[in-house]
């Protein structure tokens, strides 16, 4: 191998001094295009590590003498999105809830506010297209448990279900009757059998029968005499084909063993007030929301509400 380049006599370039089996590498020399490409990315490199933050510390990184960063540009971009925001806020602010409708463009404008924020709080639980799933309500039919006009929508939302520490939350109980044997096995196969036949899934059928003496002691102060809710309590209606738990029979015993309830967050505390009326008009949207409060089907009473859940 040989240990001193050389001029190839070909091309007229140095070799790099080494030699393989005959073979030897040029030492052809950069473009200076190149080569002052490399030297203004380094002046690049130097300016940008002044200005900006770069250099990893300890705890933080390097400030940069223009004190940009991420975090201040999202800042800044989130406050010329409320600026731009700001007159649509006000008037949704200014705007009481029953009177939204008689402002399209701004119940237009709540509606597509309250999407977003559906999105980001709700869809979780109801699933983007509000659909629910089992234990949470389907937001676009219209069975509602305690009301769908806007104005019950957003005393749900402000205030929640069944939610700890919120005096005015939604709430009502529904008694285990099995587990704390209000009821034998026996009396709640013939109150499924009841409820079955209520909702019109199965056929009169002297279980059902008995089913409806235990009904009427242990149900309908809550549910009805005709089993179709009441709002007041929570009360859901037992005779159409809309189950938050499942009407099939398993579910249904499930539910008259161990009870229902469910909990949803009050919003009160983590959304401010015209978000929460964006979020209620959006969801009155969704295709089951009502013109105004439908009327308590039956009067309110206490205790046992054995939930169509």
């Amino acid at each position: 191998m040989a240990e001193r380049s050389r001029i190839d006599d070909k091309t007229g370039t140095p070799t790099v001094g080494h030699e393989w089996d005959g073979i030897e590498e040029l030492d052809t020399p950069m473009p200076r295009w190149w080569l002052w490409t490399l030297y203004a990315s380094i002046v690049f490199a130097i300016g940008y590590v002044i200005a900006y933050p770069a250099i990893p510390m300890l705890n933080s990184a390097t400030k940069g003498v223009l004190g940009w960063s991420s975090q201040g540009e999202l800042d800044r971009d989130i406050a010329g999105e409320q600026k731009r925001r700001a007159p649509i806020m006000t008037a949704l602010a200014a705007t009481p809830l029953d009177q939204l409708a008689a402002n399209p463009k701004l119940l237009a404008a709540a509606e597509e506010g309250g999407r977003s924020v559906f999105k980001v709080h709700c869809a979780a639980c109801h699933g983007a297209g509000a659909a629910g799933s089992k234990g949470y309500p389907n937001l676009n039919d219209d069975d509602w448990l305690w009301g769908g006009d806007m104005a019950a929508i957003e005393q749900t939302l402000i205030h929640g279900i069944r939610h700890p520490g919120d005096v005015q939350t939604r709430i009502s109980q529904m008694p285990a009757f099995g587990r704390d044997g209000i009821l034998q096995p026996a009396e709640i196969d013939d109150l499924v059998s009841f409820v079955r036949v209520r909702s019109g899934q199965d056929q009169p059928s002297a279980a059902a029968a008995r089913g409806g003496a235990l009904y009427t002691n242990n149900c309908a102060a809550c549910h009805g005499e005709e089993g179709r809710g009441n709002r007041t309590l929570g009360a859901p209606n037992l005779t159409d084909s809309i189950w938050l738990f499942g009407g099939d029979r398993g579910s249904l015993t499930t539910t008259l063993i161990n009870g229902r309830g469910g909990i949803m967050p009050a919003w009160e505390k983590q959304l401010d007030p015209v978000t929460i009326k964006m979020l209620a008009a959006y969801v009155h949207s969704l295709g089951g929301g009502e013109a105004s409060p439908a009327p308590t089907r039956v009067a309110a009473a206490p205790q046992r509400v054995a939930a169509k859940q």
